[in-house]
């Protein structure tokens, strides 16, 4: 159920970029000819001449829509180009669009906070290009104002053609704004210069939504595609929202939508004003209540996130009428090919921006054959991801099988699979404490079990850029070898004995011995402390609560601070400094105490990595 979001406290602009047709503009630009022809793109599937996922304009005024087959299509537009998607492991390949739509994401990242909602959308907080702009270059004079930016739509702004873009000119320019229609206007500039660079240097067309919200601007992008803009003046947003029907708005196409329509009435979003809050929250809840409640007056605190790459990688297919899957074989089969692909995407997402999927799960919609409880749906399962295609594969497969035995319900019965996906999620960054440790996640082909040993006793380097020391030229001679702790954990280490280059540098170049501290002198967030307090464990370290995770270094008294060391239970020691030999600190004895250090992070991060590579 929505939850209603704080509302900053700060107007905003924030715009919504939507491609237009975008997978047949793709098509378009790798083969000119098709350009200004009816055209479709079909997803591979030999039933009726498969199914329609983007339609261009020209086929649109002969009736063709996306929910059309193929051969429906060529019989309401018998001259229509149908363009296949890419095929590959037997199912739909979109990384040719995927590639494309990168390509505007780049472009139009330049100016502010960019949230990458799918492949041919992108979410834009403007707000502090819009201030810079009305600070230093404030639209002042209709004559001077973009041309691009003069074929806006302005909601609210007489529409007759003749006098629009006048009008447009006008309402950009005017002195007397308020501040927040100021802004926007500043970034109607902003967004008409952004969609012309996309144009140029990728021959894509796009229209875009302009309001102060992430919610007004998604609902008014595709009002004048394609290839415009259209802009949402506060003094506009009660009158656009009225006739607005309930079903078109966010989270309002399903379930609760239809009960705002059954249980009260309401058809549009204008109807919602004659309900209370309290009255809203009596039906649907305190937060969802309060959520109706602000969206019928067009307020939504719901942010931008500065995020360009997908929050999950998912791959699925579907099994339609007599080809659904009805035995454990044919379902491995399909799974082992969609994890393979899986596999593929998340290394690469590994190799390319340093990140780890932690959760694997799959979805899957199934029937029983004798129709006995077909209403229950098939259950998804979850389980930690573990990288390597052999792995994703034995997981999938587990995870399938799992889901069944929920699903029959220990009934003896025939079953069939109409649709499977597996889904890698919980992505998250690697701290740059723990890159080094990619070396030992072998590539997705591979199903061996790489050498990784206890993440807890991974040294740290004492460089500043904290990666594990090691002299890149003779790695392909180095192999890793392992020393012995006294607890009888083991360390990963290059061995330079196994390295004649490194035979001359033993006694110079060593790796640093295992501290949980990595240097401590670095990670003292206060001169001012007085006494040596006693150090836990390191994995009860807490983690450092600023906005960068990492903690503030002041070496001002590090030359009059001499190192004591101070004992753990394990018998292994921590160099720390001794306020109590510096006077500087002395005096504030009480003051101030030891900083968090950026131990725990480092830790969990290899203890995860390990468990990602199956040991």
């Amino acid at each position: 159920m929505p939850v209603a979001r704080p509302e900053p406290q700060e107007p905003r602009v924030i715009a919504h970029v939507d491609m237009d047709c975008f997978y047949v503009q793709v098509e378009q630009r790798r083969n000119p000819e098709l350009r200004g022809q009816p055209t479709a793109v079909v997803q591979y599937n030999d039933w009726k001449g498969g199914g329609l996922i983007a339609v261009s304009y020209e086929a649109r005024k002969f009736g063709v829509k996306r929910s059309m087959r193929g051969d429906e299509a060529k019989s309401v537009c018998p001259g229509i180009n149908l363009v296949q998607v890419p095929v590959a492991r037997g199912k739909a390949d979109l990384n040719l669009y995927r590639s494309a739509g990168s390509e505007v994401v780049a472009i139009l990242a330049s100016k502010g906070k960019c949230e990458r909602a799918s492949i041919d959308e992108v979410y834009l907080d403007l707000t502090d290009a819009a201030k810079e702009m009305l600070l230093q270059a404030p639209p002042y004079s209709p004559d001077q104002i973009f041309e691009e930016a003069a074929k806006s739509n302005i909601l609210g702004l007489p529409a007759e053609y003749s006098d629009k873009e006048k009008n447009v000119r006008s309402w950009l320019c005017r002195a007397d704004a308020d501040y927040q229609d100021k802004l926007l206007a500043c970034g109607a500039i902003i967004v008409a210069h952004l969609r012309v660079r996309v144009l140029e240097e990728t021959q894509f067309t796009c229209s875009a939504g302009i309001a102060h919200n992430k919610m007004l601007a998604k609902l008014v992008s595709g009002m004048h595609k394609p290839a415009q803009q259209t802009v949402v003046p506060s003094s506009s947003v009660q009158h656009f929202l009225a006739s607005l029907p309930v079903k078109k708005m966010k989270q309002l196409g399903g379930k609760l939508g239809s009960s705002l329509q059954d249980d009260l009435g309401v058809e549009t979003i204008g109807d919602l004003l004659s309900f209370t809050e309290e009255k809203l929250q009596e039906h649907y809840g305190v937060n969802t209540g309060t959520w109706l409640w602000k969206i019928a007056r067009g307020i939504s605190g719901e942010e931008v996130e500065d995020r360009l790459l997908p929050k999950s990688h998912g791959c699925g297919k579907t099994f339609p009428g007599p080809r659904a899957l009805k035995n454990n074989s044919s379902v491995k089969g399909w799974l082992d090919q969609l994890c393979e692909e899986l596999s593929e995407r998340i290394q690469s997402d590994l190799n390319q921006n340093k990140r780890i999927a932690q959760t694997l799960t799959l979805h899957a919609r199934a029937a029983k054959v004798n129709g006995y409880g077909s209403v229950k749906k098939f259950p998804s399962k979850s389980c930690p991801l573990r990288y390597g295609t052999g792995k994703l594969q034995e997981d999938a497969m587990k995870l399938f099988e799992a889901g069944l035995h929920d699903f029959l319900d220990s009934q003896n019965t025939k079953w069939s699979i109409t649709s499977l996906s597996v889904i890698a999620s919980k992505i998250f960054d690697i701290p740059s404490g723990t890159s080094s440790i990619l070396k030992y996640i072998k590539a997705p082909s591979s199903t061996a079990t790489s050498s990784v040993p206890d993440s807890s006793t991974i040294p740290e380097d004492p460089s500043p850029d904290n990666n594990i020391y090691v002299t890149s030229i003779h790695e392909e001679q180095c192999e890793p070898s392992f020393s012995e702790k006294e607890d009888s954990t083991s360390v990963s280490a290059i061995s330079a004995k196994q390295c004649p280059a490194n035979e001359e540098n033993i006694t110079s170049k060593k790796l640093s011995e295992v501290k949980v501290t990595n240097s401590i002198l670095k990670y003292i967030k206060d001169p001012s402390f007085t006494e040596t307090p006693s150090i836990p464990d390191s994995s009860a370290i807490p983690e450092d609560l600023s906005p960068d995770n990492s903690t503030y270094v002041t070496p001002i008294h590090e030359e009059q601070c001499e190192p004591s060391f101070s004992e753990k239970e394990d018998g292994t020691s921590i160099s720390a400094i001794s306020a109590k030999r510096c006077p500087t600190h002395e005096e504030k004895r009480t003051s101030k105490k030891w900083s968090e250090v950026k131990v725990q992070e480092v830790l969990q991060m290899q203890i995860k990595l390990k468990n990602m590579v199956g040991l």
